[in-house]
Parts: structure tokens; C-alpha cells; sequence
């Protein structure tokens, strides 16, 4: 019997990616459309800064979590093919699995230290790709920053990847958490200044003192993205970003 394939193996049989075939490109691609003439419009997306998502290269997105709305709020926003990080639940029944994995999430499982996915996370990053990763770990029920894990700070770290710190507003009360059905309301989106990857104090490898002080950094980035959000989003009126700026 052969032996079973490490569970980080990215692509391929027993990977945690889909290969990128046509039929798994054609899946991203529909479902991404679907966000943009969907959800962008029932919830009359506001967003600024959005076209530092679409800069080419290894980045991290490192948005606040407030609903499944954000995920696919933030990939629809870039041309890229973001990588998440996604419940394992999500990856049952095998066609959800494989609809998943081809628009770009993989496994972590919830409740413990999954080095798995921390490792296939960074094998992403280090070739290139945009990885979202929700600093909160979970969605919070408010806009108030909740604890920031230091899970965003030691991808960066080894990956050498920058950081752009997201705030979404109004997300929570469109879908908050265990709501069936979404309900229509007006969605804004600040994406900030990206943060360089945190290091040693002498420029070397970061140590665990330099991340933390980097996540508390990261923590006041998000906590301003996401006042600016949701003063965007309560502002009166219809307005929203042209067609051309919110879809590249």
C-alpha cells in the first residue's frame, strides 16, 4: 500500500488544491462573476483603496471578519485568484470540496494549531500568490477590533510578503452570524496602506517580541480601516464607486 500524501501537498491527488484546470478556472471565474453583478450591487458596495488588491506578487489581504459575505466581497474585488483559508466543514460533501478548492480555498481545521494549513498557506505565498487571512480568526459581532492572532504576522514573516489591513462595514448586518438569508444594506470597503512584514529590530528574522509588537500595529491599522468603513457606509444617499473602480 502507498503511502498516504502529506496533507499540506498543495496540488495534485491528495492535495489540498484543486489543479488549476480549465474546469476549476471556469469555477473561479463564474463564481467571482456572480459577486460582481450580485453582491456588488444588492449591497451597493462603496470601496477606497481598492487597487492596492490588485498589485501583482506575493501579498496577504488581512480584512476584519464580520460575515461569509467577506471572503468573496474582497476576492471580487481584485482580478486575482485569492487563496483563503476555510473551515473543513465547507470541503463536505466532495463536489463542495472540489468547488472550493477551485476557487481557491483550503482546509484548516478550527480549535487547534492546523500546521498543515500553515504550511501550504505559506508554500502559496512563497510562489507568488495573494493569501486572505482573517487576523480576528472569527467573525466578531461588532465593529470593535476582537483579539488579533499572530497568525498573519508569522506568514509574513517567513513569507517576506506585505500586508494590506481591510475594513468592511455593514457585512454583519446584511448576514450576521447564523442568519439563513442575507438582508439588503449598504457595504463599504477601506482597504489601507499595506504594513511591510515584521522583523528583527536589527533588520534580521523577526523573534516572537518583534511579532507581537507588528500585530498590535496590525490591530490599530484594522481598527482605523474599519472606522473609516463604517463612517462610508452610513453616509446618505445612493453613491457607490464607478463601475470601472469597483471591477477591474
Amino acid at each position: 500500500m502507498s503511502a498516504r500524501a502529506p496533507r499540506w501537498k498543495l496540488r495534485g491527488s491528495g492535495g489540498l488544491l484543486a489543479d488549476d484546470g480549465l474546469a476549476g478556472t471556469l469555477a473561479w471565474r463564474a463564481a467571482r462573476g456572480l459577486v460582481r453583478i450580485l453582491l456588488f450591487r444588492v449591497y451597493r458596495v462603496r470601496a477606497t483603496g481598492q487597487e492596492r488588491l490588485r498589485a501583482n506578487g506575493t501579498v496577504i489581504y488581512a480584512p476584519v471578519h464580520r460575515s461569509h459575505l467577506d471572503g468573496p466581497l474582497i476576492g471580487g474585488l481584485t482580478h486575482r485568484r485569492v487563496r483563503y483559508l476555510g473551515k473543513e466543514e465547507l470541503f463536505h460533501p466532495k463536489p463542495l470540496g472540489w468547488f472550493m478548492r477551485s476557487i481557491g480555498v483550503f482546509p484548516v481545521r478550527r480549535g487547534e494549531a492546523d500546521l498543515d494549513a500553515m504550511r501550504a498557506a505559506l508554500g502559496l505565498l512563497t510562489s507568488g500568490e495573494a493569501m486572505l487571512v482573517f487576523p480576528e480568526g472569527t467573525r466578531q459581532p461588532s465593529d470593535d477590533i476582537g483579539p488579533v492572532f499572530d497568525g498573519a504576522a508569522w506568514l509574513a514573516a517567513k513569507s517576506e510578503a506585505p500586508v494590506l489591513p481591510v475594513g468592511i462595514a455593514g457585512t454583519r448586518e446584511a448576514m450576521p452570524s447564523g442568519a439563513k438569508f442575507p438582508k439588503r444594506t449598504q457595504v463599504a470597503i477601506v482597504v489601507g496602506e499595506p504594513l511591510a512584514p515584521p522583523t528583527g529590530a536589527d533588520g534580521g528574522r523577526a523573534k516572537r517580541p518583534d511579532m507581537t509588537a507588528w500585530t498590535a500595529t496590525l490591530r490599530d491599522a484594522l481598527d482605523d480601516c474599519q472606522q473609516r468603513a463604517r463612517a462610508m457606509a452610513e453616509q446618505p444617499g445612493r453613491w457607490r464607486s464607478p463601475k470601472r473602480e469597483l471591477v477591474p
